[in-house]
């Protein structure tokens, strides 16, 4: 049984009359305590048990509103219209150039200015979880079409379900992500390289200095990138050279749910694994965390204090023909879901 209750989370700025109650939606079940709020359905907390059967938060995030209406790298956020990153903000569907914002001088990332990371959402809860609506108008961000998304969170037992559906009136790029921030250890843990990390992905794609895939498809094989068998993080970034992991790995294309990844941490014995129907898998080390913002229950987040494992379509997608679609037409629906299982051994 998934229990499912509703508190008011704080009050957005009125901004030009466009305030609004934020609200915080907790899911729990015998093993997972899940905490979402309605402004850009964003997981701000996440408890698990470890072997000694307690609970630790293990996302990072704020305690306060504030903390997310203000500047901060995506913490738990759902990313759209497009996750990742799109060259030089610019690209051409059915013969007209679209320009973006560049919000990742020379690129745009996760949606330009306002995503959907910053936007108010319509909840509606269900029996085992809560389903999130919005419509982004035509042109929202640069983007074609009026585009309605839903992102729906069920909770079954040890099992989070992430649900994303949308539909489009113009043909438009559409690849809807979360953008958690993992330890394993509990939230505000010093680093993450006692985590063992493995993904089932036989090639990913090389970037340039702006992180924007080169267009090559790479094989695993014989490079840092090989986690098809376990490595500990720490020591296999040392053994490489690897300032940290931004990279997407290639999964087998399939429709239906696959595994893709998995987390262990040996000292606690929390493990995720992760599953989905999405074609890549965008994984983070925090490389870019620096300290600065202060979060839950005052921790600081250092570089590669959190790892985040992004089920997606390709980074750049819309501009890569060789790469799987990214356009979403008039008539289908855009239909995506991925499944975290967490455990303890």
């Amino acid at each position: 049984m998934t229990e499912v209750t509703r508190e008011v989370f704080g009050h957005l700025p009125q901004k030009g009359g466009r305030g609004g109650a934020v609200e915080k939606f907790l899911l729990k079940s015998d093993s997972v305590k899940v905490e979402i709020i309605s402004l850009g359905c964003i997981i701000t907390a996440l408890e698990t048990k470890g072997r000694d059967g307690n609970l630790s938060d293990i996302v990072l995030g704020f305690d306060r509103l504030e903390g997310y209406v203000n500047k901060h790298p995506y913490f738990g956020a759902t990313i759209g219209r497009v996750a990742n990153r799109i060259a030089n903000g610019k690209f051409t569907v059915e013969g007209k150039e679209y320009q973006l914002a560049l919000n990742n001088p020379p690129n745009s990332l996760h949606g330009g200015n306002k995503g959907f990371d910053k936007v108010l959402w319509t909840p509606e809860v269900l029996l085992n979880g809560i389903r999130f609506s919005r419509m982004s108008p035509d042109g929202e961000e640069g983007y074609p079409g009026e585009l309605k998304a839903w992102v729906t969170y069920t909770l079954d037992g040890g099992e989070l379900v992430i649900n994303y559906r949308a539909q489009s009136s113009n043909t438009t790029p559409v690849s809807l992500t979360n953008h958690a921030y993992f330890n394993l250890a509990g939230q505000g843990s010093h680093d993450i390289y006692d985590h063992e990390v493995s993904i089932e992905a036989d090639s990913y794609l090389p970037v340039d200095d702006t992180l924007i895939p080169t267009g090559e498809v790479a094989a695993v094989q014989d490079t840092a990138f090989d986690l098809r068998k376990p490595v500990e993080l720490g020591r296999h970034m040392q053994q490489f050279q690897l300032p940290g992991f931004d990279h997407n790995f290639c999964l087998e294309r399939s429709e239906a749910r696959r595994y893709c990844a998995r987390a262990h941490h040996p000292p606690s014995g929390r493990t995720m694994e992760v599953y989905t129907s999405q074609p890549g898998i965008q994984f983070y080390t925090g490389n870019f965390l620096d300290g600065s913002l202060e979060g839950k229950g005052g921790s600081v987040y250092p570089k590669h204090s959190a790892f985040c494992l992004e089920t997606q379509n390709w980074p750049d997608a819309v501009n890569k023909p060789h790469f799987p679609s990214a356009l979403l037409r008039p008539g289908e629906e855009y239909n995506h879901t991925t499944w975290l299982k967490f455990t303890a051994a």
